[in-house]
């Protein structure tokens, strides 16, 4: 969290405020237009704004914001709720999903179901894995929200018996529930149409400084660098990742112009 605060004050201090965001770009009160390659850590894989919050506005304007059950998150383990259908539909199989205030939270509870069967996902990660044979799965939604929390899908016969007990601290309120349902959906949109060769363009570009693995990059960058070279990459109008073992992410929908900046003045490390 404070690598975070700390490169949203870096931002600040040289641009002014984030007026607007959209798709793979950040609009600053200075007029500069900056290329989001940190993403939220993920959480804008798919881009800022979009269809995720048209959903999140039309379920606001309903007013079912209290805490009670609704269409989008209904009882654990009782009747499958529309996210439930959401994470069957990613992973390919019956299961049920569970929302946590973090990720430590989140395995917690995924190894105490199936200790033997538990995963970290994240989308386009290379791994050559079929979920379906997986029990538990943690990830964070594709949802370009402030708060971090985490969703676990059980597969449906091993949440049966057990997903009551994290009832409570599972709970998502229905606007929030509804945009992560609707950020699902257009993830499994996405992972129909985004494919290598709408990554490797930039190869020739960023493989100076990161080892790029589908569209997550890793840096070459020395760690003892890695903090001047967030700063130098701010000069160039690029937002990276602040933190040195969480990968930046290729821009979806930029071009090579946006990188012209660091091609022309290079960081030396």
């Amino acid at each position: 969290m404070s690598e975070n605060l700390n490169l949203s004050k870096e931002i600040y201090s040289r641009f002014g405020t984030i007026k607007r965001a959209r798709k793979c770009f950040l609009y600053t009160a200075k007029g500069v237009r900056l290329t989001d390659m940190y993403q939220e850590g993920g959480r804008a894989i798919l881009g800022w704004g979009g269809s995720v919050f048209t959903v999140l506005k039309n379920v606001l304007e309903r007013g079912i914001t209290g805490s009670y059950f609704t269409d989008f998150s209904s009882p654990c383990g009782r009747e499958r709720s529309q996210l439930d259908r959401a994470v069957s539909a990613l992973f390919g199989d019956e299961r049920r999903a569970v929302a946590f205030p973090c990720k430590q939270a989140a395995l917690e509870a995924a190894i105490s179901l199936s200790a033997e069967s538990t995963s970290v996902w994240k989308p386009w990660n290379g791994a050559n894995v079929d979920p379906r044979s997986i029990d538990c799965i943690v990830f964070a939604p594709a949802l370009p929200w402030t708060n971090d929390f985490f969703l676990l899908a059980v597969k449906a016969e091993v949440a049966e018996q057990s997903l009551n007990d994290f009832e409570k601290q599972s709970f998502l309120s229905a606007p929030i529930c509804a945009a992560v349902t609707r950020s699902i959906y257009d993830l499994i949109k996405a992972l129909q149409e985004r494919e290598e060769k709408h990554w490797f363009i930039y190869d020739q570009i960023i493989s100076k400084y990161w080892e790029r693995r589908g569209p997550y990059l890793f840096p070459k960058v020395p760690e003892s660098k890695y903090a001047d070279f967030v700063l130098h990459c701010l000069e160039c109008n690029l937002v990276i990742s602040p933190e040195y073992n969480q990968p930046s992410i290729v821009p979806f929908g930029a071009d090579k112009g946006n990188f012209s900046l660091l091609k022309n003045k290079p960081f030396d490390f």
